[in-house]
């Protein structure tokens, strides 16, 4: 628009006349006036949007740095005189324009001008996914494997809201880049070196970072720099083959402007995660904390299961989204298998808006033949199949982050949103660094279950293998005695084959059916196979369908080399339903044209009903089988290792029953280093930075966590896995931070010997101390190194006394009150770890400031 065009002048009907778009806003972002113009681009009457809020309400779209955090700096300048290009999605025809962002002449008003450029071509390809769905010429499913043949990973375009460019391994030479590449630069890359584009220091960091041998694919450099256009972008690097790939993203020059996680934040969750005692509590809890962070609709944990069918476990959602997929099963088809093997090697994919108009990469003539792998690429731009998928979903803006389980993909936590919604860069990190808070609950708590029941099978099993070692008859020893075959596995009924002889007990099939599926099993199994389990036994074998009420489930194992003698266990039919996110039989339909399948359109509930099905055996319970079988070998052949076998097994029942609190030991020490890491990381970060604000930010987090770091350690070290030598603890804990503070800082130590304390009491207790003994480095001796006192003491009742004092200036009069010297994190964690073991603090001058604490 012409600058002479005096938009405050023109009455409402000159302004319908305009052919640009205009609107007026408030600071808020209410829409004022919404003329003719702009009413034609986006299909809205002004009567629909007048009093709505345009970016998060009228315009979601545009909740983005790159459109309204330009209008929120323009407003703390107190002069907003910005323009820029932009994407809006229409439907069905995308536009470019032109935005200008303008004051008007009435106090807190701002005009929006829109100036069109050109219409797009629809995104993902949505003209040949709407055609193929209107002119659709077959219904009948088709291979699901048309679906895992899309390369999705060189899609060949990325997501509008970055810039990307490409270059070669060796000589750093730009080959390749995203069409929009002058949103963020100001000039062309193609051919210059990276020096060139990202500037000397940013381009030295990662070649020394990402060139050379033995770098791992997706190894990642991240930094914030300001580049061309005066503005703060988000710059992540990443390696990829023979190729570096720059992802360049216009990030919040303030945070307040969108939601943005915390380290405080970030400790909160975490700490309730810990908190929940079971998979089901800790779903919970990382659906309703990752949603907090992330400001989604709906967030849902998903877990795959051993065929990849998906199911939602837990679910958080706004209560005014009627749409519930808690308790939902879908099938394998829904994420095949490409894309789960995508998500296991990146981790996180964030869309912001699902009607986006892809931006397609451009590359040198030398290059051009050679796709541009995004695998690891935050931005990559997703299927169109995929994005239909969503659309049917009634889903816009989305979040996929990969649970990982021991590096297998264990299932997502899954984001939702109505409207197109923009997640911060450092909200997105939160929300990944929580799920993988998550996997490692997730991990802790199975372990736990398992080797609980483990425990109580193999007691019932060394009872079994007890009354063997004082029997000759197996048969006896197994069904006769005070615990029999019967109470292993949680069956319903249980049987021993002897030669011809059949000695039920329980709910079984009639001795002929068992010896029939005892000679069908002798001429089924391969020879190198003295087990079988099944939870559907009928389908497998017919001619017993007639005993499902009692036999849907079979475990089987032969106890000896000629097929002589079997144990078996049966399991009752569990007639069940199975609640299915639409049919499960039609995942995958035909398309036409250029779009070879669609994805489902209906997900109302689909219930199946399952019959001649049980509850599974686990593969444990297998092993401890085919360990009871070779107990029963010996007993039957009278062989001389009768008594070195069972004395084996014995053996090995009381390292199983040890291995609880090895497991537990193993966890704790896993935890250990993996917080040592993060500790490392953040002491690597303070070094890489120059601000000395940012410095103290990296060392107190990193003593943070080294001192939970140290927690672990004195659990894996001790003899109990439930308490903490807390002296112990303290004593490593004052080393770190002493050896942290540098040269002229020194902790005296007095700490009562053999004082333990449970877990959570001796996490607040360390994290206390950490926060008192730097503060006390920190402020007490100004620039000059000193001596600080800790105590460790037991008193009555199990209660702590903890002290941190020092000789410096002491604590000025009404210290209190006054403001935060630092940011006043310190001692809100420390009020925080007060509240939480239910503690007092009490502070005195000596001169110098002395802190007690009594927990």
């Amino acid at each position: 628009m012409s600058p002479a065009i005096d938009l405050d002048a023109l009455a409402p009907h000159d302004l319908d006349a305009l052919q640009q778009g205009v609107i007026q806003v408030d600071g808020r972002g209410i829409i004022h006036l919404y003329n003719r113009a702009e009413s034609l681009f986006s299909g809205r009457r002004p009567e629909r949007v007048i009093g709505r809020n345009f970016f998060t309400d009228v315009a979601p779209c545009t909740h983005l740095p790159h459109f309204y955090g330009r209008f929120r700096e323009g407003l703390r300048r107190g002069r907003l005189d910005d323009s820029f290009s932009f994407v809006y999605g229409f439907d069905p025809k995308p536009m470019q324009v032109r935005i200008t962002l303008r004051d008007a002449a009435v106090p807190d008003r701002y005009w929006i001008i829109t100036e069109p450029v050109e219409a797009l071509e629809a995104g993902h390809r949505r003209d040949a996914v709407q055609a193929a769905v209107n002119q659709r010429v077959r219904a009948e499913p088709v291979d699901p494997s048309l679906c895992e043949r899309e390369p999705i990973h060189v899609p060949g375009a990325i997501q509008p809201h970055a810039v990307l460019i490409a270059a070669e391994i060796d000589g750093l030479a730009v080959v390749a880049c995203s069409a929009n590449v002058r949103d963020a630069l100001d000039r062309d890359p193609l051919g210059l070196p990276l020096e060139a584009v990202l500037g000397a220091d940013l381009a030295g960091r990662i070649r020394a970072s990402l060139q050379g041998e033995g770098i791992d694919p997706g190894r990642t450099v991240r930094e914030r720099v300001v580049l061309a256009a005066g503005l703060p972008v988000e710059a992540v690097a990443h390696r990829n083959g023979e190729r570096i790939v720059v992802e360049l993203e216009l990030a919040p020059a303030h945070p307040e402007d969108f939601r943005s996680a915390s380290q405080l934040d970030m400790e909160l969750a975490i700490g309730r995660l810990r908190d929940a005692d079971s998979l089901e509590g800790a779903a919970r809890v990382a659906a309703r904390e990752t949603r907090a962070l992330t400001g989604f609709d709906c967030v849902l944990v998903y877990r795959f299961d051993p065929d990849w069918n998906g199911a939602a476990i837990a679910e958080d959602k706004d209560p005014d989204w009627s749409r519930s997929l808690l308790g939902l099963h879908f099938p394998a088809s829904d994420i095949p298998a490409q894309a789960r093997a995508l998500y296991t090697r990146s981790k996180s994919r964030f869309v912001i808006d699902r009607d986006y108009v892809p931006v397609p990469l451009v590359a040198t003539p030398a290059t051009a033949n050679t796709p541009v792998d995004l695998t690891f690429a935050q931005s990559r731009s997703l299927s169109p199949i995929h994005l239909e998928y969503q659309r049917n979903l009634g889903v816009n803006g989305s979040m996929s982050v990969s649970i990982l389980v021991e590096g297998r993909l264990w299932g997502l936590m899954i984001g939702h949103h109505r409207q197109p919604h923009y997640v911060a860069p450092e909200t997105r990190a939160a929300a990944t660094v929580l799920a993988d808070a998550f996997a490692m609950r997730v991990y802790e708590l199975e372990s736990r279950r398992l080797w609980q029941e483990q425990q109580a099978h193999l007691a019932l099993e060394s009872d079994l293998v007890r009354e063997l070692a004082r029997s000759d008859d197996f048969v006896s020893a197994l069904t006769e005695q005070a615990h029999t075959v019967l109470d292993l596995f949680g069956a319903r009924g249980a049987a021993t084959v002897s030669q011809d002889s059949v000695r039920s007990l329980g709910e079984t099939p009639p001795p002929d059916a068992i010896r029939a599926i005892a000679g069908w099993l002798r001429e089924t199994l391969p020879a190198d196979q003295a087990s079988y389990a099944t939870a559907e036994f009928p389908a497998a074998h017919p001619p017993s369908a007639p005993f499902a009420a009692c036999a849907s489930g079979l475990l089987a194992v032969f106890v000896d080399p000629e097929r002589r003698h079997l144990l078996l266990w049966f399991r009752p039919e569990m007639p069940s339903t199975v609640t299915w996110g639409g049919d499960p039989r039609k995942p995958v339909l035909a398309g036409s044209g250029p779009v070879a399948v669609l994805p489902r359109r209906s997900f109302e509930r689909w219930v199946e009903e399952r019959r001649g099905i049980s509850e599974p055996f686990a593969p444990w319970q297998v092993a401890i089988a085919e360990a009871l079988a070779q107990a029963v070998e010996g007993v039957v052949l009278r062989q001389q290792r009768k008594i070195t076998e069972l004395t084996g097994l014995l053996a090995d029942k009381e390292r199983l029953l040890a291995q609880k609190d090895l497991l537990t030991r193993e966890i704790d020490h896993r935890v250990k280093n993996s917080l040592q890491i993060v500790s490392a990381f953040l002491q690597m970060q303070r070094r890489q930075v120059t601000d000395p604000a940012s410095q103290a930010a990296f060392a107190e987090t990193a003593a943070r966590v080294m001192s939970v770091a140290r927690v672990h350690d004195s659990l894996y070290q001790a003899e109990s896995v439930e308490e903490v030598d807390l002296g112990q603890t303290i004593e490593n804990l004052c080393a770190d931070l002493a050896g942290m503070a540098g040269k002229g800082h020194a902790v005296d130590l007095d700490a009562e010997p053999g004082l333990m304390v449970p877990y959570r009491k001796a996490v607040a207790l360390s994290l206390i101390a950490t926060e008192l003994i730097t503060n006390a480095f920190k402020y007490a001796y100004a620039d000059a190194g000193g001596r600080v006192a800790v105590s460790v003491a037991g008193e009555t009742e199990g209660r702590i006394r903890l002290s941190v004092c020092d000789e410096g200036q002491g604590l000025p009069a009404g210290w209190s009150d006054a403001p935060a010297r630092g940011t006043g994190l310190g001692m809100k964690l420390v009020r925080a770890m007060l509240d939480q073991i239910n503690a007092r603090l009490e502070v005195e001058n000596r001169p110098g400031a002395c802190f007690t604490v009594t927990a």
